[in-house]
């Protein structure tokens, strides 16, 4: 055997030798480019997560049991969290380039009066069944210091005294009838 045909052949066995003991650099389904991992902006990965946390949290009506006898009053009123990003939505602080131009808020307090809490009488939702639609209204007042920095060209800072109103609504529905689904009901 020549040279050229037993270099082919140490190569070969070589080769055979790194597909089975694991050593490959491929494994499983080859999906080309696609397989290497794309960087993604963290301003697009924040406001993904934001989005799925308000629908999560905020965004869905809970389908509570039937009321009971007695005064019915609403369930909880809005949390910080959720004032604070309604506030976000409404008025978004400009500016965010550090030493250049900063918006902060500071001293931030919050007064949540309930303005309207009522039940409309009884009827059927597609895909529920008979439930009563319970409304709750809230008026949130927000007082904060809005402190703004500005670095270049002339630096200065202002600080604001700042009074936000937001209104939220947190409506919600109870069933209506026999839930259990018993003798005499239709659900």
């Amino acid at each position: 055997m020549s040279r050229n045909a037993t270099a082919v052949v140490g190569l070969l066995v070589l080769a055979g030798l790194l597909s089975v003991s694991g050593c490959s650099t491929s494994q499983g389904f080859n999906i080309g480019l696609l397989g290497y991992p794309i960087p993604v902006s963290p301003f697009f990965q924040d406001r993904l997560e934001d989005n799925f946390h308000n629908k999560l949290r905020y965004e869905r009506v809970p389908i509570l049991g039937p009321i009971t006898s007695g005064p019915h009053r609403a369930l909880d009123p809005p949390s910080e969290d959720e004032i604070m990003r309604a506030l976000e939505k409404a008025r978004p602080v400009q500016g965010g380039l550090p030493l250049l131009h900063e918006v902060q808020r500071n001293n931030v307090r919050i007064i949540v009066d309930q303005i309207a809490d009522y039940v409309d009488p009884p009827r059927v939702y597609p895909l529920i069944g008979p439930a009563q639609l319970h409304h709750a209204h809230y008026k949130c007042t927000i007082y904060f210091t809005e402190v703004t920095r500005v670095g270049w060209p002339i630096p200065y800072t202002t600080e604001e005294e700042v009074q936000e109103v937001i209104y939220i609504d947190h409506n919600h529905l109870h069933m209506v009838g026999n839930i259990d689904g018993g003798p005499g009901s239709n659900y």
